[in-house]
């Protein structure tokens, strides 16, 4: 990637937050590669090269720093354009689209030829789609071996390496001391470990708070005392996880249940797109102008679970948040498996598609959702359930909306908000929003439409700031 030396070497020399995980830089004295904000002695000038993600800093033979730790940075916002079919790429292998499968069926999955798909990704990143990947596991791999006690057999396979051979050889290849070696320490064995993300500033962690509890379903998720806690099902395993806002550090905290340890890397790069830390909020606000300016820090909220967000948000169609929250929650305590945790009303994992597809509309019908969105909410568990849908960041948001606006009972409104959440799409926006036509004054619906072209291509943010700006925990598609 073409990085601006000088420029670069400013944010370094500060420190600044803004440009963590926007690039990285390997210091040839030392052999390292660190985040901008690595708390060591800042290196001179000259011995520092700038690279655009880690993968290219660890091609070029530089080892991550045990200081500032690369994996925990907040990571890059995929919105440009000119490289959406890469850093849709990207995020498919960040979920281990080459660990189950090849290059070329990744790329046919993005209708491209493989050997296109790898030209992007290189002009994109510097590195190949496989190097990529790698680095992604090798990344993984450390952060599990500094962060739990699971055996070098299970941190392999957790990280997404087929054989312990292959991930020994490699991480000393890579980082001069074999797995064993570099676990010079043990994690407390009390169950739970906790791991940071970083994030950027401005973070309004206050307000994402807000967003999350107004829509926690009963049962499954929780906001109390500035935590939010939840029960999850991650790659066949069941636990729950807490996350908290680091007292000192610009990063969130996450505590995760042991029996999702297993699942680690997945867990939190869900918790990365649920608090949207990969948000380049200067960006942002450049873009919004002064809808931005009371409230620079705030997120667009992913989502955790694809066929959740998918379920409430049909739910919410013409009714309040509250409303649509109390149906979520009769909807986990019919179908929800039970499960342990250590706070009281947490106790329920919400269904999920393969449970969901075999539920009767008559049953959903008894709990006062109507018809047609029974039959939207069954069809939409059913396709996630045969991947005829797929419900991830990187996937093409218009041909998601397509595939979504086939089922009936899903319109326009239902699509744009699944793109927001569970694509972490930075530019839709749902058409005829009630709290978005109120927030802009009464306008029409395409009038809003019209207002809202020069803020693409964060749109989605706006929405999150017009419906910040009333003060309420709305959203609700047109009646």
């Amino acid at each position: 990637m073409d990085l601006d030396h000088e420029a670069c070497y400013r944010a370094l020399a500060a420190k600044d937050t803004r440009f963590d995980g926007l690039f990285f830089v390997g210091v040839s004295s030392t052999g390292i590669y660190c985040r901008c904000v690595c708390s060591a002695r800042t290196p001179k000038p000259s011995n520092c090269t700038f690279y655009g993600c880690a993968a290219a800093a660890e091609k070029a033979g530089y080892r991550p720093c045990l200081v500032c730790r690369p994996e925990v940075a907040p990571g890059a916002a995929r919105v440009d354009a000119i490289h959406h079919l890469a850093h849709s790429a990207a995020s498919r292998i960040e979920d281990g689209a080459l660990d189950e499968g090849s290059l070329d069926e990744l790329a046919a999955s993005l209708g491209v030829s493989g050997r296109h798909l790898r030209r992007a990704v290189v002009d994109a990143f510097g590195v190949s789609p496989v190097e990529l990947a790698q680095t992604q596991r090798l990344l993984s791999a450390k952060r599990l071996l500094s962060d739990t006690n699971l055996p070098i057999g299970e941190v392999a396979l957790a990280s997404g390496f087929s054989s312990l051979r292959r991930f020994n050889a490699l991480f000393l290849e890579r980082y001069r001391k074999s797995p064993t070696q570099f676990r010079r320490r043990r994690v407390s064995d009390e169950g739970s470990v906790l791991c940071e993300v970083g994030i950027r500033l401005p973070y309004d962690w206050e307000a994402i708070l807000a967003f999350l509890d107004a829509r926690s379903v009963a049962g499954v998720e929780h906001v109390e005392g500035g935590v939010y806690r939840r029960t999850a099902r991650v790659a066949g395993r069941v636990g729950w996880i807490a996350v908290r806002r680091h007292p000192s550090k610009a990063a969130i905290t996450v505590e995760v249940s042991s029996g999702l340890v297993p699942a680690l890397p997945q867990v939190l790069r869900r918790v990365r797109r649920l608090f949207d830390t990969a948000c380049r909020p200067a960006d942002v606000s450049e873009a919004l102008g002064p809808l931005a300016t009371p409230n620079p820090g705030l997120r667009l909220p992913g989502c955790f679970d694809a066929c959740e967000l998918a379920v409430r948000a049909i739910l919410g169609q013409q009714i309040t948040v509250k409303a649509a929250r109390t149906l979520a929650g009769r909807v986990a305590a019919a179908f929800g498996e039970p499960i342990e945790t250590p706070w009281p009303g947490l106790e329920r994992l919400f269904p999920s598609a393969d449970v969901l597809a075999d539920v009767a509309p008559e049953q959903l019908g008894e709990m006062g959702i109507v018809r047609t969105r029974s039959r939207a909410i069954l069809d939409i568990a059913a396709s996630l359930r045969d991947k005829r849908i797929r419900l991830q960041p990187g996937s093409d948001p218009e041909v998601v909306a397509a595939q979504l606006q086939a089922i009936p009972g899903i319109g326009a409104w239902t699509s744009q908000y699944i793109a927001m959440r569970a694509l972490a799409f930075p530019d839709a926006f749902p058409p005829g929003d009630v709290a978005v036509l109120k927030a802009l004054g009464g306008v029409t619906v395409r009038q809003a439409q019209e207002l809202a072209e020069p803020w693409r291509p964060w749109r989605s943010y706006a929405v999150m700031h017009l419906w910040k700006s009333l003060e309420t925990p709305s959203e609700a598609s047109p009646k």
